[in-house]
């Protein structure tokens, strides 16, 4: 008796869109900062990708750009997006504020969302984050930072929401 195996159908390759220039604004007004500064490692050290830091002047924390939200926590203390051009953005709402499981956040979208740049994302009580002893300073990362020859910060001291932060350069 012969056995024939079936080929296994290959899977079709994904077609790979190289990144493009992309101007991202700020979420939030406030004093601007490298992420060197950021007192947490892993922001510090670039490991989940290069951005800039703000310090809030307010709790209200706005779109980047125009994309999808792709993680939403819960917590409210994150929101992830993927800019229509590509960027993938994380905004990380103060240091160790995943502790307070959601007080001090109020979460205007969920993951799947289409937001315009500008759209309020979450509304934060930066007060409030104050009073529990936590570190309001807000990373905004580009998580897919190697697909972009640079991660420049624009912004030097202060910068307003809605105005540019970042601009990342295609290779």
């Amino acid at each position: 008796m012969i056995c024939f195996r079936k080929k296994k159908k290959e899977e079709e390759p994904q077609e790979i869109i190289p990144a493009k220039d992309e101007a991202l604004l700020a979420p939030v007004s406030g004093k601007v900062i490298p992420l060197s500064e950021v007192r947490d490692e892993a922001f510090a050290g670039g490991i989940l990708g290069q951005g800039a830091a703000v310090i809030p002047e307010n709790g209200e924390i706005c779109a980047p750009c125009d994309g999808v939200i792709s993680v939403m926590y819960p917590t409210g203390h994150a929101v992830g997006i993927k800019s229509d051009i590509g960027a993938e953005i994380l905004i990380h709402v103060g240091m160790d504020t995943v502790t307070l499981n959601g007080s001090c956040f109020a979460v205007k979208v969920k993951a799947g969302d289409y937001v315009k740049a500008g759209q309020l994302l979450v509304r934060a009580n930066i007060e409030g984050i104050k009073k529990e002893g936590l570190d309001i300073t807000t990373p905004v990362i580009v998580a897919n930072t190697a697909d972009y020859m640079q991660i420049k910060t624009v912004a030097e001291e202060s910068v307003k929401s809605g105005e540019v932060l970042l601009n990342c350069v295609s290779k």
